[in-house]
Order: structure tokens, then C-alpha cells, then sequence
């Protein structure tokens, strides 16, 4: 876990497009605006812990790594025509 330290009015910025900003302290709570593409969830913790069958705060599934395949060498021979057509 990253741990920063913040104050009022200053901002955090996750993967370049995800920005955290305090807005306000007051005693021991922390206001916090979050600026987000629509297709992040964006959940409080309490709320996914009540109700387990929340698919929406699962984590996305990760995808595997794409690997590279080697280049296909050219066919020397002529492909064959599947098409119908007249030999001459």
C-alpha cells in the first residue's frame, strides 16, 4: 500500500486519468472528491463488505498478457481457387 500525505485542496492522480482531491478536513473526517472515467467503480468499502454478492466491487478479471507470434513466412506455391468457375 502507497501511503501519501495530503492537505486540504491538493490532489492525487492514478494511471493519468483518475484524480483524488481533498476537499475539506474536519477533526478526523477527510472530504474527498474523485474525478473518474465513467467505467471505473468507484464504491465505498462498508457497502461492498455488506452485501457479498456485489459483483460490482469485485475487482475486473484480469486479462492475460497477449503474446506475440512469430512471423508467418510467405507460401512459395499458389493458393487454390475454392471458387466454382470453367477450366479451360
Amino acid at each position: 500500500m502507497l501511503v501519501l500525505s495530503r492537505k486540504a485542496n491538493e490532489t492525487i492522480v492514478i494511471d493519468g486519468n483518475i484524480r483524488i482531491t481533498v476537499l475539506d478536513i474536519r477533526g478526523r473526517q477527510v472530504r474527498l472528491g474523485i474525478e473518474a472515467p465513467d467505467r471505473v467503480g468507484i464504491y465505498r468499502e462498508e457497502l461492498c463488505l455488506s452485501i457479498p454478492e456485489a459483483e460490482a466491487c469485485e475487482p475486473p478479471p484480469t486479462q492475460p498478457k497477449a503474446t506475440r507470434r512469430p512471423p508467418v513466412a510467405p507460401n512459395p506455391q499458389p493458393a487454390l481457387s475454392l471458387l466454382p468457375g470453367r477450366l479451360s
